[in-house]
């Protein structure tokens, strides 16, 4: 079997393991994501989706930012609750979406041979966007993952990464459950008070 194929599919099992254990918001989601990022960061890196292949490095340091949170190292509050993200940071996410999106786009296809350049940048920055609001346990990061688990589909496809079509769309059903018992979970926090 072809080595590639071996990371592919470890790669993509972490990951699905990663987004579980996230959507049950445990600090568990850190160690395995990052088994994900660094194994993707290579195969990215080999597909020439340099993006997506740099977006796999600022992974592993959000990842290893969010398990600090989690644990309670930044928060004063209690590290298990989640909230909801103010529109100040929202708009703050979108505006750093577009410009870091359009920055990557144009280098990466003025100096680079990167496959997909523009889809793989703007999908790159939304998920930092998303990453982050995971890190401050917003429910609102289920949102942004919906739209970059769907145009990663579409890369991935047309790359023939296929592990990686179905562990986007198994991501994109994640999304949508990590969402729904989020917000359930938001909703008893309310209820508490």
């Amino acid at each position: 079997m072809d080595y590639w194929v071996v990371i592919e599919w470890i790669g993509a099992l972490s990951g699905i393991a990663g987004v579980w254990l996230t959507a049950r918001h445990t600090s568990w989601c850190y160690p395995v994501g990052l088994i994900n990022v660094g194994l993707s960061a290579v195969l990215f890196y080999y597909q020439k989706l340099y993006a997506d292949s740099l977006q796999q490095f600022m992974y592993m340091i959000l990842l290893v930012y969010g398990w600090l949170c989690w644990t309670g190292v930044f928060r004063k509050e209690n590290p298990k609750q989640i909230s909801s993200s103010p529109m100040q940071e929202q708009v703050m996410l979108g505006f750093c979406m577009v410009v870091g999106g359009s920055c990557l786009g144009w280098l990466l296809k003025e100096h680079t041979d990167a496959s997909l350049p523009w889809a793989d940048s703007f999908a790159t920055a939304a998920a930092f966007s998303a990453q982050f609001l995971v890190a401050r346990k917003r429910i609102e990061n289920w949102l942004w993952w919906i739209p970059v688990n769907l145009c990663y589909m579409w890369i991935y496809w047309l790359k023939g990464v296929d592990a990686y079509v179905l562990l986007s769309g198994i991501y994109l059903l994640l999304a949508i459950h990590g969402f729904t018992a989020w917000r359930r979970a938001l909703h008893g926090y309310a209820q508490e008070k």
